[in-house]
């Protein structure tokens, strides 16, 4: 047996100088490093969010340039508004009655026209010889009948013939009367005093029964029809005062209500009403549309506010009041901060809301720019441009 650890194979043999560790170690090394370097890193990003927290808290706040107005109490005239069609008083498109050639033609289109001007005369010569036709029997039939009677008087003929002859003499006359009918309806008149439109009808065209000639109308004054819910019925009545607003028109017209409809429609439930509307210069037009007004009630007093001014939620309606601030700037100024309030809001006009709770008259409330605002907030008030604040707006055209 061989006791020479020398000689041993498995004796532990000094490890070589050049030769690598294992691979465990290797492995163990390098998750070390790689910790030490995603320490670092998020160690860096957190102290570096503390230091911008600690930078941002200590700078002050911007202040938010804003329009403000000081909010005011205005008389409201309280009214119920509807969407209206205009309807000449009287209008009609002018017909033959019957058929004929056009011989004249006595009006030009647009021109204003009395009641029972001569529009237009048909060709009738057919007519008028008919008529003379007729008159001649009329005439003859008198003459027979005034003979037959001197003959009765001397018994000479029965009264049966006078009777007869009587008779013959007023169907001849009545003849002559239908006739003198036929050729009058050649004469197209005005029945009506009005505006007459645009006609294409030309001298020497034949017209047929019922063919329009031109269209008449009566504008001044002019109707205009608008509905209302069942429920406002009671607020209206003959003689109340609107105001009819057309886009075409910068002003309004002023008008009265002149009839209200006895009957509430099926289908719609509302009531259809009428009013009269002054159109001296022939400005409003039949088939134009428009907003209707109509005042109800006596005026209120309503503290008032661009509707700008007004943030609506489903939590609740809030303003920004613009109050000084409890702290002083570096220049030992009182600055002004915005203040979150709370509103109950009213009816709408135009641009204009009324506020029924929460604000008191005379303070300054943010009108627009209120969006990048917080509580708090400082503000700097420019009111170079303001908002919308009319409470009769028209549309306009840019």
């Amino acid at each position: 047996m061989n006791e020479n650890p020398a000689d041993d194979p498995r004796a532990t043999r000094p490890r070589d100088p050049g030769r690598k560790p294992p691979m465990k170690k290797r492995m163990v090394i390098m998750l070390i490093v790689v910790g030490v370097l995603l320490g670092g890193i998020i160690g860096f990003n957190v102290v570096k969010g503390i230091m911008i927290q600690k930078f941002m808290a200590g700078a002050p706040i911007p202040a938010s340039t804003v329009t403000a107005m000081k909010a005011d109490y205005q008389l409201w005239q309280p009214q119920l508004g509807s969407v209206g069609t205009l309807r000449a008083v009287r209008g009609v498109d002018v017909t033959t009655e019957i058929a004929g050639l056009v011989r004249t033609l006595n009006f030009k289109s647009g021109d204003e026209v009395a009641a029972g001007r001569v529009l237009a005369e048909l060709n009738a010569d057919s007519e008028i010889a008919q008529l003379h036709s007729l008159e001649a029997a009329a005439d003859l039939a008198a003459t027979v009948y005034e003979r037959d009677k001197a003959q009765f008087d001397a018994e000479a003929v029965s009264k049966a013939q006078v009777d007869a002859d009587a008779a013959d003499l007023k169907s001849k006359r009545a003849q002559v009367a239908q006739q003198e009918a036929l050729i009058a309806k050649k004469t197209i008149r005005a029945p009506f005093a009005g505006k007459i439109g645009i006609s294409t009808v030309n001298v020497g065209q034949y017209l047929n029964s019922g063919d329009k000639l031109v269209t008449l109308q009566t504008i001044d004054p002019i109707f205009v029809d608008f509905y209302i819910p069942q429920k406002q019925v009671p607020q209206i009545a003959i003689g109340q005062q609107v105001t009819l607003a057309v886009d075409a028109f910068k002003d309004g017209f002023p008008g009265k209500i002149t009839a209200i409809n006895p009957k509430v429609d099926l289908n719609t439930r509302n009531v259809q009403v009428e009013a009269t509307i002054a159109n001296p210069r022939k400005q409003l037009l039949p088939g134009m549309w428009g907003s209707v007004k109509v005042n109800s009630g006596d005026e209120e007093k309503y503290l008032t506010l661009p509707q700008t001014a007004i943030t609506f939620s489903p939590y609740g309606d809030t303003i920004y009041e613009v109050v000084p601030s409890d702290k002083k700037d570096d220049k030992g100024g009182t600055p002004l901060v915005a203040k979150q309030v709370f509103v109950t809001t009213g009816p709408k006009r135009g641009d204009q809301i009324a506020i029924l709770k929460g604000l008191e008259p005379g303070a300054q409330v943010v009108t627009s720019g209120q969006t990048k605002l917080k509580n708090g907030a400082p503000v700097v008030i420019n009111n170079a441009v303001q908002p919308a604040n009319n409470p009769a707006p028209t549309p306009q055209e840019q």
